[in-house]
């Protein structure tokens, strides 16, 4: 099993995203100073650092919420920021997880999705709020060459959650369909979904609950410290 401990992205918009992931959200804040914000995100960490930030970045990420709050979930969204649409439509249905997900933009560019997965996250009877997030779920890798990134994330057992060999034209969803958990393998300029974004690569770090690292360098490398 594959589960997401701490996604940390870079971002020139650290301010910002402090108000809008705190106040706005109302999500609870681990560590901040001027350069660093750390935000609880159900049983996992998302950080954001100003430090040596090259460009204006911007990352896909996803957060799993209770299987039967997403109607829940969508109008307290809509109390608080804008959603993203894809051909007038403001939700998506996976039949094929089956899941549904909303979309929208925090300050930052980032495209952030919230997904109840109905056969994989439990029901909740609390009042949909910040604090029903359950954990990130899944975090965009967008790299030079998916193939060679594969290779490197199968040696931790990483793989296609279907089994079906890295398209570099694809988005490629790494780890096991029943954990609910994705690294979103990608080459740069493929569209993100709700969002008139396409892929680039930007440095991040993710640390798995198996203690390994997965980080994009500032070379656009994919490294796996285990």
């Amino acid at each position: 099993m594959m589960d997401i401990k701490k996604v940390s992205l870079k971002t020139n918009h650290i301010k910002a995203l402090k108000n809008f992931y705190s106040t706005v959200l109302g999500m609870k804040v681990i560590k901040e100073d001027e350069k660093n914000l750390q935000l609880a995100v159900g049983s996992s960490l998302l950080e954001f650092s100003s430090t040596n930030v090259k460009g204006n970045p911007y990352y896909h990420f996803a957060f799993n919420i209770p299987s039967n709050k997403f109607n829940e979930a969508k109008s307290w969204v809509e109390s608080r920021v804008q959603l993203n649409t894809e051909d007038g439509e403001d939700e998506v249905d996976f039949s094929d997880l089956p899941a549904h997900s909303l979309y929208f933009y925090d300050p930052a560019g980032n495209i952030v999705e919230f997904i109840a997965r109905h056969s994989i996250s439990k029901d909740s009877d609390d009042p949909f709020s910040s604090q029903s997030l359950l954990k990130i779920s899944e975090i965009s890798v967008t790299v030079q060459d998916a193939q060679s990134a594969g290779e490197k994330l199968s040696r931790i057992g990483i793989l296609e959650r279907d089994q079906e060999p890295i398209d570099g034209s694809a988005l490629n969803f790494m780890g096991r369909r029943e954990d609910g958990n994705s690294l979103l393998l990608i080459e740069p300029g493929r569209r993100w979904i709700f969002s008139d974004k396409q892929a680039e690569v930007y440095p991040l770090e993710i640390l798995l609950d198996t203690g390994d690292r997965i980080i994009v360098n500032d070379q656009h490398e994919l490294v796996v410290n285990s």
